[in-house]
């Protein structure tokens, strides 16, 4: 039987959330809810999602809080739902781990196309466990080795560096074109994150993120080098 996507949907304004539970309904997504951290972490309990829907505003615990406690410890997609002024909490929002963003008050459809575009990003993961370890592909990337298999990142000594279905996605395509200075339009047709636009900072906040993750002085990256004009390039 195919599986079925489970969206988490943590709002604390009840018809922005009866909405969001209808429309994900209709369009064949279980969907859970919650109006707090609380109530939140309850729903995680009983069953981990797919994809977390996280308003940034909510009454106790804040959604950015709430992400970095979800990007800790749980491999789901996080789409972070900001009102429409709220840059700063958007770039944070990245910075954090969230795997995309959509600003209030936005139309369902709009919604509901990232959501599809998130799930499609973790459906592709292979699943690491279907192959034995020995049969790992693992290719240096900076002070780091890129698991093209597992899509996983880990640190020069053998431990897990986290990275979000994104960061994984700017990895290997930077890897693959070693050498060669890529746009960010180049990059987001790559990466098939088309719904960006190439002067989004949606790029530019997640390679910084990259650098510290990879590079061993990120404010001299030798890794992930800027190309003035053009965009970024690998350098292995």
């Amino acid at each position: 039987m195919a599986h079925t996507p489970c969206v988490l949907v943590v709002d604390d304004d009840t018809p922005t959330r009866e909405m969001l539970l209808e429309a994900l309904a209709t369009h064949g997504f279980r969907a859970l809810q919650a109006g707090d951290g609380a109530g939140m972490r309850r729903e995680l309990e009983r069953e981990a999602p797919d994809l977390v829907l996280l308003d940034i505003r909510l009454p106790g615990e804040d959604g950015l809080t709430l992400a970095r406690f979800l990007r800790e410890r749980y491999d789901v997609g996080i789409i972070m739902v900001t009102g429409s002024g709220d840059v700063i909490d958007r770039i944070v929002g990245l910075e954090i781990g969230a795997d995309d963003y959509v600003a209030k008050p936005f139309d369902p459809r709009e919604l509901l196309a990232r959501v599809k575009s998130v799930l499609r990003r973790i459906q592709a993961r292979p699943d690491a466990a279907a192959a034995p370890a020995q049969n790992a592909r693992r290719v240096p990337f900076g002070r780091c080795e890129l698991d093209l298999d597992s899509h996983q990142l880990f640190d020069s000594d053998g431990s897990e560096v986290m990275v979000t279905h994104m960061e994984f996605d700017l990895l290997r395509v930077l890897l693959e074109h070693a050498g060669k200075a890529l746009s960010r339009d180049q990059i987001l047709t790559l990466t098939k994150n088309r719904e960006w636009e190439p002067f989004d900072r949606s790029i530019d906040i997640r390679i910084a993120r990259l650098r510290r993750k990879v590079e061993v002085d990120p404010d001299n990256p030798r890794a992930i080098r800027t190309v003035r004009g053009v965009g970024y390039m690998f350098v292995p």
